[in-house]
């Protein structure tokens, strides 16, 4: 059994995954544009700031969000909107910018076509140029919007991967990468979202809860074999 399969199944055993703690499954179901905007929102900060926050811009603005509902009010407005989830003047101008191009049908038809047709790569750099779009924004698109087979790598998982000491890189895509070549494809995104939990819950940044970790056998950190 590879590694993440099987660390997949331990974590399985100990939580059950509530996908309402995260915004992206959420809004999966959504325009690209909304979900895009999630997903930023919840760049550098909890997904319950984020949700916070897409919650005040509903609020705001209405249910559906769209380009021409977030054009139709000054930045100002979008700013307190998205106040909760921290950088508010920076996230909004994105926002904003983003609208710009999406009020285009065609662009965003030609976008989605090019996400679909393009190679992995080649799909993440066509997010990246977006406005406020990172590579984690642009690997969760293309993760859980368009189910292609890549693994995000969010604060929790890279501190969660350098603990178990099977990567000695902080770099995101040899974090990424190790976890897609020791991973069946079809488990990426639950064993994504059930690492995210286990960060949150018990291998935290501080005060780690070694003694209970279902984990602890295999890592490194825990076992007292390293010290990340």
């Amino acid at each position: 059994m590879l590694i993440g399969d099987l660390i997949l199944e331990r974590l399985r055993r100990t939580y059950r995954l509530e996908l309402g703690e995260f915004i992206a499954p959420r809004l999966r179901k959504r325009s690209l544009f909304e979900f895009i905007i999630g997903v930023m929102l919840s760049q550098n900060t909890s997904d319950k700031n984020a949700i916070r926050a897409y919650n005040r811009l509903v609020e705001i603005y209405g249910s559906p969000i769209t380009p021409e509902k977030i054009l139709s009010k000054p930045l100002e407005v979008l700013m307190d909107a998205i106040r909760p989830a921290g950088l508010y003047r920076v996230r909004a101008s994105n926002i904003y910018e983003l609208a710009k191009l999406f009020k285009n049908r065609d662009f965003i038809d030609e976008l989605i076509r090019r996400l679909r047709e393009s190679s992995i790569d080649e799909a993440r750099r066509i997010l990246q140029s977006l406005p406020g779009v990172g590579i984690k924004t642009a690997d969760v698109v293309l993760s859980q919007y368009f189910g292609r087979p890549v693994f995000p790598i969010d604060t929790h998982i890279r501190r969660i991967t350098r603990r178990l000491g099977y990567v000695k890189s902080g770099k995101y895509m040899d974090i990424s990468r190790w976890w897609m070549e020791n991973t069946s494809r079809e488990n990426y995104v639950e064993l994504h979202l059930l690492l995210i939990t286990h960060g949150r819950r018990i291998c935290r940044a501080r005060n780690p809860r070694c003694d209970i970790c279902p984990l602890r056998d295999m890592c490194s950190y825990g076992s007292g074999r390293g010290d990340v």
